[in-house]
């Protein structure tokens, strides 16, 4: 009776393997979303100053070349 099988066609082994799996594969892309939002943010937050967004994409780009510099 432990190799029956489910509606899934998995064993109660399998199945908790397979649930393992996906929960570590899960929360590893949370993390990757967690860590490319603040990445956003700290580029451009959702919700501007009064001054709109002051800086442009190329004020960016020459800065950081010129930590390369």
């Amino acid at each position: 009776m432990a190799d029956e099988k489910s509606l899934s066609g998995l064993t109660e082994e399998e199945a908790k393997e397979f649930h393992k799996i996906y929960r570590a594969s899960f929360l590893t892309f949370v993390g990757i979303v967690v860590v490319a939002h603040i990445l956003v943010w700290s580029w451009r937050p959702w919700f501007p100053g009064v001054n709109g967004y002051s800086t442009s994409l190329l004020d960016g780009v020459n800065t950081a070349l010129s930590f390369l510099a």
